[in-house]
């Protein structure tokens, strides 16, 4: 089972900038679909964006496309999600997760279908 870390959230002012990192240990992340999630308080776990094996595929939630950019660095075992113009309601604790989907590379966008979890890293944007 692969382990994952991430860090690199904090307190930002809206437009500003951070750039979250996913470190993985344990198996190589190379055979893992990589996605990022976020859930604020009372709500559920949303999709971000993901990326695929190969790095060709990066898929994005509406309200963060454009704004928001997914790698992968497999070399180092990591992924990293870089958020720019950050918002208000960008404000969540914000998740890295692995999946292995059989039969193809295509990104999950449901929280049920990553195997591996890491504990997240809060994320604060202040108006």
């Amino acid at each position: 089972q692969v382990q994952l870390v991430e860090s690199g959230g904090g307190l930002v002012q809206a437009g500003g900038s951070l750039r979250l990192s996913c470190a993985a240990s344990g198996r190589t992340i190379s055979k893992y679909v990589m996605g990022w999630f976020r859930q604020a308080p009372g709500k559920e776990r949303e999709f971000v964006g993901g990326i695929s094996r190969s790095g060709g595929s990066t898929p994005y939630a509406d309200s963060v496309k454009g704004r928001f950019t997914i790698s992968r660095d497999n070399a180092k075992n990591t992924v990293y999600l870089r958020m720019n113009s950050l918002k208000p309601e960008d404000t969540a604790v914000y998740y890295c997760g692995s999946a292995n989907p059989i039969g193809g590379d295509s990104v999950p966008i449901a929280p049920y279908e990553y195997g591996a979890w890491g504990q997240g890293t809060q994320v604060t944007v202040s108006s």
